[in-house]
Formats: C-alpha cells, sequence, structure tokens
C-alpha cells in the first residue's frame, strides 16, 4: 500500500473512532488471552440462531479457559457494528504474550477484487481489517468461518499470526459449516491428535475440516468449502489433506515453508502438565520447537551431518527444560 493511501486510512480510522465514542476497554491484558467474537449479519431466520449458538459455545469456551470474551453483533449497539469491531480493536493491547483470538461467525462475499464480511449496516473488507490489525505484535489467530472468506488470509498473513478460513477460494460463497465444526472441535477428546490432553487450533482445524468433508460426502453433496490454514506468515495457506498427523508432508511448489508448528503452540484450555509450566520455561519451550520444526524444513537442503548437529543443540536444551518444570509455578 502507498503512503498516501496508508495515511489516508488512518486518518479514516481516527474518525470512525471518534464518531463511534469513546475507547472501549480492552479484553484481556498483556499476558491474559483473549477472544473478540463478531457475529455477522444473518440474511435470513435461519441462520441467525445458527450463529448466535456459535457464538455461545465461544463463550462456554472462554469461560473454561479462563480467558476474557467479547462478543459484538448480537445486540444492537450505539454505534454499528462495524465501528465497535474497530473501536474494541483499536482498544486492544499491540504487545505482549497474550494471545488474542479473533472469530469472524456469519456470511462473506467477494465480487473479484476484494473480500467481505458481511455485518449488520456497513460491511468490513479484507483490506481494511488488514489495516486494522497492523499494528498487532502480540501472538494473534484469526478464525475466518464465513462464505468467500479465502482472501482474507492473504491480506492477514504475518509473522506470530495463525489465519484460518472455510474456503480455499473468494468464490466459494455459499453458507460455510466449518465455523460450528471447528468450535466443536476445540472440546472433544478426539480432536486431540497427539493425546496430551490438550487440543491445540491445528488439531481443532484438522478435526473440523475432516468433519465439515464428512457431511458433504455423507450428504451425497458437492462439497462447497474448502478450509485452508496459514502460520508461517507466507500468505498462502495450507490445507487439510496435506497434513500427515499434525505434521503437512507436502510443501508447495516454490518450496515455501510448512503451516502447522505454530498453530499447535496455540491452546485454549491447556491440560495440568502444561499449566503447571512457568511462563518463561513455557516460551523457551514454544522457540525451540518452533526452532525444530523449521530445521526439520530445510533438511533436505542441509548434509546429514550438519542437520543431525543443528538438531542435536536444539534438542538438548528442550530436554533439560522438563527436569525443572514440574515444580515451577505458573
Amino acid at each position: 500500500m502507498r503512503t498516501g493511501a496508508r495515511a489516508l486510512l488512518g486518518m479514516l480510522a481516527a474518525s470512525a473512532l471518534q464518531a463511534a465514542g469513546p475507547s472501549a476497554p480492552p479484553i484481556a491484558t498483556t499476558e491474559r488471552t483473549g477472544i473478540l467474537v463478531v457475529v455477522g449479519v444473518a440474511g435470513s431466520d435461519e441462520y441467525g440462531p445458527v450463529f448466535s449458538a456459535e457464538a455461545d459455545q465461544w463463550e462456554k469456551i472462554a469461560d473454561q479457559a479462563g480467558a476474557a470474551c467479547q462478543v459484538i453483533g448480537r445486540i444492537p449497539g450505539a454505534a454499528s457494528d462495524r465501528d465497535q469491531f474497530q473501536e474494541t480493536l483499536a482498544a486492544e493491547p499491540k504487545e505482549g504474550s497474550g494471545k488474542l483470538w479473533l472469530i469472524l461467525i456469519g456470511h462473506g462475499t467477494f465480487d473479484g477484487k476484494e473480500a467481505k464480511f458481511n455485518l449488520r449496516g456497513p460491511d468490513v473488507t479484507a483490506t481494511e481489517l488488514a489495516a486494522w490489525l497492523q499494528p498487532f505484535h502480540r501472538p494473534l489467530a484469526v478464525i475466518d468461518t464465513t462464505s468467500a472468506s479465502a482472501p482474507f488470509l492473504a491480506r492477514l498473513s504475518g509473522p506470530n499470526r495463525v489465519i484460518v478460513t472455510a474456503t480455499r477460494s473468494g468464490d466459494e460463497q455459499n453458507y460455510a459449516r466449518f465455523g460450528p465444526n471447528f468450535v466443536a472441535a476445540l472440546t472433544d477428546p478426539q480432536s486431540d491428535l497427539d493425546q496430551d490432553g490438550q487440543i491445540s487450533l491445528l488439531e481443532a482445524f484438522l478435526a473440523a475440516a475432516d468433519r465439515t468433508a464428512e457431511f458433504y460426502k455423507t450428504a451425497g453433496r458437492l462439497a462447497t468449502e474448502h478450509p485452508l490454514i496459514d502460520d508461517n506468515g507466507d500468505g498462502l495457506g495450507t490445507p487439510p489433506d496435506w497434513f500427515q498427523g499434525l505434521r503437512a508432508v507436502k510443501q508447495a511448489r516454490d518450496g515455501a515453508a510448512a503451516d502447522g508448528p505454530l498453530a499447535q503452540q496455540f491452546v485454549l484450555i491447556p491440560s495440568a502438565e502444561e499449566q503447571r509450566l512457568a511462563p518463561a520455561v513455557r516460551a523457551e519451550r514454544d522457540r525451540l520447537e518452533l526452532a525444530v520444526a523449521r530445521l526439520r524444513a530445510r533438511k533436505a537442503q542441509l548434509a546429514e551431518d550438519d542437520y543431525y548437529a543443528q538438531l542435536e543443540a536444539l534438542l538438548q536444551p528442550l530436554a533439560r527444560l522438563y527436569p525443572d518444570s514440574a515444580e515451577a509455578k505458573n
């Protein structure tokens, strides 16, 4: 985006916030997980209860996780849903280790150039949401469960972010069933593929994708949605059938790094063992595990001895983290 256009967006954002009134309180602190659920316009009577029930499930999960949660779009306010959405994001801490989960529920559209999330009143485009999220450096997950959501992935992708869309193309514009399957997977023990007592964002994505595909297969219908996940910042996304277990076993033609390792570290309801880890230990564990994943992705480019030497240099400090962690307090 050119500098002039970026400045214009900034002025428009500031103007909208002034019109909306005083800033909203932040959902969470810099260290605590927050969940922001935005419910779009129903469009017809049949979808209103479905979207509302999905938002209810997110609130229940937030309670179980001890996470702060806010829902926009169910109760009309003085400001439009779009302004409330922008205002809430503007009030959120932009730094820190506390993860922010942004959940978009509803319908989306794509005109061949710009994708939109359909709200009551003015919609929000992928370009606008990208501008609102640009200041964020804290860990961020965006779960866009709407139809025609794929263009949001390329716009929102970036470092320290996990982006999930219900579709692989803006042309998949039928109602998407991925969202209810995703939120259900977060509390279903069958989603725990590595049997570590907790369900990660990656595990929920794979489970939800499988259930969504099964729906179309059982109903004998042509699938009109194909979810994608991106967590390496390249904006390409990876489909679920590229994964074997929790590892992507296929790579894009240009050799882009595989998605998945960062998404495996986003967990809303941690296991008892995970909760016993001190924050500093958990942060170092996550850093080392991501480094191992990046090294494995480069294995074919390295000499065998070099690869195993680097791997050992990462695995040894990783192993040393755990003897002391049992006595550490969160």
